[in-house]
């Protein structure tokens, strides 16, 4: 019997949803994936940890990432490997490993330390869920008649302790909010093709909102994707309490405030309706720390490493970034940012990750192209 024709471990069990073994997706579509995304989110605002991992079944790619920012630095841990029969069981590459302990309710996350740089990026802490697992709208996008993404998602809160360690210091991590994101599908993995659907149907603009916020006694989701004329091709704001969905509060409106001269968030009001009470509510949101995906943690557009891409056996690379200096990183403009936030919510404060993007035309806001930009007075939305 061929290697590639061997039952895997996972096919003892009675989870399968198509006639195929366990080590394989039901599409042979080169942009499969299933991935997983943490945030650890510090009150104060002096630290932001956001890590992954990533399967890319048919590129045969496992790859994970854990990103720090500590004032205008931000420190990446990034390794890559071979996807195998044996590492699909283990949630773990080179020193970054995310373990279940309780699925949908604790995890252990961790970074071991580099032999060659005892000051660098390590952790140890335990992730518990306070709340219940809400799933997200199903998620898909086209260009032209191709399917490019369709995604399962699903989003979660709690709460974050351990340790970590940064250059000879430890923090000892203690009443901070974590937040995590879960799904599958198809997602763009670089090297898609281009050809004729790619220079037809270009991308004028895209204007995205993913709010997961912990309140005490409540977790809410806010998430929001629009094109360039404000057509929302995804929409969902839910409230979840007393350990179970609550309710949705109607159709989140955002008045976001920029720092002149970009499209970087320094504080918003998103607009919420609860359907019950029948009144407006406000969501407060007050930006702490940001984390542009696009550089450490290998979202798009990074240019020195992307998710899924084959970097060869056994790959790990650690660096640092200074944040403070765009030029070094003129790209992370273009990418979804990570933002640490304060919000606020009927009389409430809570933690969360405020997490935008805005490129190229958004009538709504009044940016008419990729080069366009706040104004010098702030009060833009």
């Amino acid at each position: 019997m061929a290697e590639d024709d061997r039952p895997i471990a996972f096919d003892e069990y009675p989870v399968h949803q198509v006639p195929l073994s366990m080590k394989h997706v039901a599409t042979g579509d080169r942009n499969a994936y299933d991935r997983c995304i943490f945030h650890l989110v510090d009150p104060t605002g002096e630290f932001l940890l956001i890590l992954g991992l990533g399967v890319y079944p048919n590129l045969g790619v496992i790859d994970a990432y854990a990103t720090l920012r500590v004032g205008d630095t931000l420190h990446a841990a990034r390794a890559s490997d071979a996807l195998t029969d044996e590492n699909r069981t283990r949630m773990e590459v080179g020193p970054l490993r995310i373990h279940v302990e309780r699925p949908l309710n604790e995890f252990v996350l961790s970074c071991a330390a580099d032999p060659d740089d005892p000051d660098g990026l390590s952790y140890e802490i335990g992730w518990s869920a306070d709340f219940p697992a809400l799933w997200e709208p199903h998620h898909t996008q086209r260009r032209g008649s191709r399917l490019i993404l369709e995604g399962k998602r699903f989003v979660q809160a709690g709460r974050c302790e351990g340790r970590l360690r940064i250059g000879g210091r430890e923090i000892e991590v203690r009443g901070w909010t974590g937040t995590r994101d879960r799904s599958w599908g198809v997602r763009p993995v670089p090297g898609e093709e281009g050809g004729r659907l790619a220079q037809e149907h270009p991308t004028e603009g895209f204007h995205w909102i993913w709010a997961p916020v912990r309140f005490d006694d409540r977790f809410l989701m806010v998430v929001l994707q629009e094109d360039a004329d404000g057509y929302r091709s995804l929409n969902d704001a839910t409230l979840v309490r007393d350990g179970h969905r609550d309710r949705q509060l109607g159709w989140p409106q955002a008045d976001i405030t920029y720092h002149p001269g970009t499209r970087r968030p320094r504080d918003a009001v998103i607009h919420l309706t609860d359907p019950v009470e029948r009144k407006p509510l406000e969501l407060g949101v007050e930006i702490l720390a940001s984390s542009p995906l696009a550089v450490g943690a290998g979202y798009p557009p990074a240019d020195d490493w992307q998710h899924g891409t084959w970097q060869g056996h056994g790959w790990t690379d650690r660096r640092a970034y200074d944040l403070a200096d765009p030029s070094a990183h003129p790209l992370a403009a273009y990418g979804v940012i990570d933002h640490a936030a304060r919000f606020t919510l009927d009389g409430q404060v809570g933690h969360g990750i405020f997490e935008h993007g805005s490129f190229g035309r958004h009538d709504p806001s009044g940016f008419t192209g990729f080069s366009d930009v706040a104004g010098p007075t702030p009060e833009r939305s």
